[in-house]
């Protein structure tokens, strides 16, 4: 009698290269783990690279919660010309003369792009308006008006490079942030235009590049790793089973004195049980990842 193999579960940090869309990675990793429950906690453009945390499996329900987390990239802005997609691989539309631009310039603007500012999304993203993502709706050469949504950039640092019209940047921000805005905004407040040329993502939350492993070889980690960066409790067997129902609870039954959530709830063994949030008074499960017996 064949034993039947548990469902992978857990999450994957992966370092999506350049030419694979979010999606494509995706795709790659439900054939490696033998899943078709598999995604991911937030888009990167396809010529981008860098950190990609995937949930396979069951921790899939975790991914809204590392969507929230703060971001952190460096890439390369290049002055003088304006592109459709606010990137390098959009078409020119239209370009400017702008060697005068200094270092010190560059600087002071994106001074004022940092702090709590208002973003309009570019036309060219995944964001869904109307039911429709942005992006399908600029192949077909439409474009619509887009309300403007408060971002955080908590650090926006420029640094020359060997073109004087090409600038490195890092830049520390919150979710839904968009760097090839911020580029094109640059380049706005010089008194012309500007592109991103280039984009890594370093981090997601405490999820960084470092520990992220190739999309041919993706390693999986519990479940529990995919809340770290959250407040912990950990319960006795006998909490756990009303966890595993997904009862309410007091905050002092679950242990959930640290802070005013979510709380990653876990058992003795560190396994990752359920997530559970603030409820009049109380606290109840968002997600519950294990089945009750």
């Amino acid at each position: 009698m064949n034993e039947i193999k548990p469902e992978p579960n857990g999450i994957s940090i992966i370092d999506k290269p350049s030419g694979w869309t979010s999606h494509d990675v995706v795709a790659k990793c439900r054939g490696l783990f033998g899943t078709k429950k598999v995604g991911h906690s937030g888009t990167l453009d396809p010529d981008a690279t860098g950190v990609l945390v995937l949930g396979v499996g069951r921790s899939t329900r975790i991914l809204r919660y590392l969507t929230s987390l703060p971001k952190h990239y460096v890439g390369h802005i290049v002055l003088g010309v304006e592109t459709t997609t606010l990137d390098a691989s959009g078409e020119v539309t239209a370009t400017h003369i702008m060697d005068s631009v200094k270092l010190d310039d560059v600087r002071k603007v994106a001074l004022k792009l940092t702090g709590e500012i208002d973003q309009i999304p570019p036309m060219v993203s995944a964001l869904k308006v109307g039911g429709r993502r942005l992006y399908e709706i600029a192949r077909e050469g439409g474009e619509i008006e887009r309300q403007s949504r408060k971002v955080t950039v908590q650090q926006f640092d420029i640094d020359p490079t060997d073109d004087p019209l090409t600038f490195k940047c890092e830049v520390k921000c919150s979710s839904g942030t968009y760097i090839r805005s911020l580029a094109a905004d640059i380049g706005d407040l010089l008194g012309g235009g500007a592109h991103l040329k280039s984009l890594r993502r370093l981090a997601i939350g405490s999820f960084t590049v470092q520990e992220a492993k190739s999309i041919e070889e993706p390693v999986l980690l519990p479940p529990s790793e995919g809340l770290r960066d959250f407040n912990k409790v950990r319960v006795s067997e006998e909490v756990a089973v009303d966890v595993s129902y997904g009862r309410i609870l007091d905050r002092e039954r679950l242990g959930a004195d640290n802070g005013n959530g979510p709380w990653a709830v876990l058992n003795h063994d560190g396994d990752l049980l359920a997530i559970y949030e603030p409820h009049k008074g109380r606290v109840k499960p968002s997600v519950v990842l294990i089945e009750a017996k």
